[in-house]
């Protein structure tokens, strides 16, 4: 047995029972509780603030054109800039590779529950966006720190309530973890495996080093930094993405119905998929959960650093986060996949199958997904291989530079703000970079993973305590914007 090996067995043994609590299964069945966890907050969220999604959808682009923006507001980024840096902790490897897992387990139809959770989890990032603006410190020199920390240990005392400082310790320590893990070490792993699907093999270290150094330069000015950086990668990134999705689409115009029709009976039918019905919800829900992170308090962490007096704007403008990531970005990956591949259903399995290869599609493993995603594209342009490696690149340094933010976050406020404290999580998190591109991850990836979806646990929990005070600063601004109160700033 190799170090590496003998490393992660240890470490395999360590955190199994961590791992095999959050991603246990609930009894009597394969679907996760975590999922469960997410998806049933989600829609709490979205009833109790009245579909607040829909509601607001027109406002939320308005704040996002900065109609309402005024640049001497406490802050440190604009409603876009925030919105870019947390969407590039989102948009990543996940809606390339995850969903091509899904659609291949789950049949098409779990393409339909994936938009469906995507939609509900608007409501879960709304409520932890605007809780993270208003509990957030401001500091003397303009700069901020919030998320979910700030607004369980302040929200909880404000409200008189026992053990938000407890919940705020146990999600920083998950933050810090899930920031190093699947927001670093997952992220370089994979941006190297891909690479070296074009260039050919070569020592992970020298990946790593490059990784670092670039993600330093950014991450060591800041948020400000940080947003610069994502304000211009995502939209390329996810015009190029989507872009080159319509392409295959428009080449196949003529079978865009067949895939709707083919998502909606396999939604409701479960037609042809193992497991039928509860397959494709399963799959779907799961898919969704684990791409936008809703509920996971990640995002409030980004938004948080907003220019702005009025918290609840930020909630409008983290709602558009789902959207973007689940319902066009997945969805586009989903519909390329089945028509494409033009699945057909194995009459001896009832597994999805390839309609010219005959061969099962359904894959548990992360590279495995992205190679069907790789040969569903190539279908219809040969050299789109070398464009889903540039993706992936892409999609892991900005993950990376957000995270770090999420992780930088987290570490200050356990061990206190101030340019020495800070400088030492950078470091830690660059060297985390090389470590993970050059290492075998394996059972560190599961760990990681369960941490961040640990977050999930503590942060639903602070939601429900506090979703009474959003509702009240939704209210207060829903009254002054009919008003005429509140007006578009004259730029």
């Amino acid at each position: 047995m190799t170090l590496d090996e003998q490393v992660n067995t240890m470490f395999a043994e360590f955190t199994g029972p961590f791992v095999n609590l959050i991603f246990a299964p609930l009894p009597g069945t394969s679907f996760p509780w975590i999922v469960l966890w997410l998806v049933v907050a989600a829609s709490i969220f979205t009833i109790y603030f009245s579909f607040v999604q829909l509601r607001f959808f027109g406002h939320s682009i308005a704040l996002v054109k900065g109609d309402y923006s005024d640049p001497n507001d406490a802050g440190e980024v604009s409603h876009f800039q925030a919105l870019a840096t947390a969407l590039s902790g989102t948009v990543g490897l996940g809606n390339i590779a995850g969903v091509a897992v899904a659609v291949g387990i789950g049949g098409p139809g779990a393409t339909f529950w994936m938009i469906l959770a995507g939609l509900l989890g608007m409501a879960s990032k709304f409520t932890e966006c605007t809780l993270g603006v208003k509990y957030r410190n401001e500091y003397p020199d303009g700069t901020v720190s919030g998320g979910p920390m700030y607004y369980m240990s302040k929200g909880f005392k404000e409200r008189g309530l026992p053990g938000g400082g407890i919940l705020a310790i146990l999600f920083s320590v998950f933050c810090i973890l899930g920031a190093l893990g699947g927001g670093n070490m997952f992220q370089a792993n994979q941006a190297h495996a891909q690479i070296t699907q074009i260039t050919g093999d070569y020592p992970g270290w020298i990946t790593g080093i490059i990784f670092a150094a670039v993600v330093f330069a950014v991450i060591v000015g800041g948020i400000k930094s940080i947003a610069r950086v994502t304000e211009k990668v995502v939209p390329f990134m996810g015009i190029m993405y989507v872009g080159a999705a319509l392409v295959i689409l428009i080449v196949n115009y003529d079978m865009i119905g067949w895939a709707f029709g083919q998502i909606f009976a396999g939604a409701f039918t479960g037609l042809g998929v193992a497991g039928g019905f509860v397959g494709a919800l399963i799959q779907g829900f799961k898919r969704a959960a684990f791409s936008n992170e809703a509920g996971v308090g990640s995002a409030a962490i980004a938004h948080s650093a907003v220019r702005t007096k009025e918290p609840i704007t930020e909630g409008f403008v983290s709602l558009l986060e789902p959207l973007i990531d689940t319902v066009v970005i997945c969805t586009m990956t989903a519909l390329v996949i089945i028509i494409s591949q033009q699945l057909i259903i194995d009459a001896d399995t009832g597994n999805y199958v390839l309609n010219e290869a005959g061969s099962a599609i359904a894959t548990v493993d992360g590279n495995s997904g992205v190679a069907l995603t790789s040969a569903a594209f190539a279908s219809g342009i040969s050299w789109f291989p070398y464009i889903l490696a540039l993706a992936v690149v892409l999609f892991a340094f900005s993950t990376m530079i957000s995270w770090s933010y999420y992780g930088l976050k987290a570490w200050t406020y356990l061990f206190g703000e101030g340019k020495t404290s800070e400088l030492t999580f950078k470091i830690i998190f660059c060297i985390f970079i090389v470590i993970g591109a050059a290492a075998s991850l394996g059972p560190v990836i599961d760990f990681s993973d369960a941490a961040i979806f640990a977050m999930a646990v503590v942060n639903i929990t602070a939601l429900y305590f506090l979703m009474s005070i959003v509702r009240e600063e939704l209210r207060s601004y829903s009254q002054r914007l009919r008003s005429g109160e509140i007006k578009k700033f004259a730029h």
